[in-house]
């Protein structure tokens, strides 16, 4: 399915040869805004990580940005991940640089050279994410929510075509997670495929978007009944 940018058939998920997930069947697409739901230790982190490659696919056809997951080859890894964003619930950033630097440090990473141009593209994230005027700053001088913003800014460095976000809004408060949700839609609208896992049912009754929800080893849309009465 040419339209997919995430294209699973019968897609097994193995942690240490037990079980995560079977039988999982996705097509996810540009624009689309996607939240996977369920309890702690359900797959929905493993899911992501078969995304970027951290975990292996056991069996079935898994298929990311036309990267053949099952068997990929290590070389091939770095590329994929170039054009994936990751936002992660415990921030990772450097603490002992500057918001700036942290930016940098990435883009120079992934084989950015001039100046001149790293300038103007953290420039250009830190404006997308209202923080412009923060890239001086060290993280620990921003709130939560700030850093998350930060962390979104670096997922769209290399302008990725998908975004994962694990938990965004685990740390946050009511009204900064809002805001860091409201945003990732945004950033969809603008057409990318957002992908987001999250225990914040209403969240997802504010916002819309598809819903997948991890349990008992399956992974299932519940799109159609997620705005009555979820349970996870």
């Amino acid at each position: 399915m040419s339209d997919c940018l995430i294209h699973y058939k019968d897609v097994a998920i193995h942690q240490q040869e037990l079980s995560v997930l079977e039988q999982v069947d996705l097509c996810l697409r540009r624009g689309e805004f996607v939240y996977l739901i369920g309890k702690v230790g359900s797959g929905k982190t493993s899911l992501l990580k078969t995304f970027y490659a951290e975990l292996d696919i056991a069996s079935g056809e898994a298929q990311v940005l036309n990267y053949q997951l099952r068997g990929i080859k290590r070389n091939l890894v770095p590329s994929l991940r170039r054009k994936l964003g990751i936002v992660f619930q415990d921030f990772q950033l450097l603490t002992d640089r500057t918001i700036y630097d942290n930016l940098a440090f990435v883009l120079q990473a992934t084989g950015w050279k001039n100046r001149h141009e790293v300038a103007e593209r953290i420039h250009v994230v830190l404006r997308l994410v209202g923080m412009e005027t923060k890239g001086y700053k060290y993280p620990n001088e921003l709130s939560g929510g700030e850093q998350q913003r930060i962390v979104i800014a670096r997922a769209m460095l290399n302008s990725p075509d998908i975004i994962l976000a694990d938990e965004p809004t685990g740390n946050l408060d009511v009204e900064t997670g809002r805001a860091i949700v409201g945003l990732l839609h945004e950033i969809s609208a603008k057409g990318r495929l957002v992908i987001m896992s999250t225990h914040n049912l209403q969240l997802i009754r504010e916002y819309g978007g598809r819903v997948f929800r991890c349990a008992d080893h399956r992974l299932q849309e519940i799109t159609a009944t997620y705005n009555k009465t979820i349970t996870l």
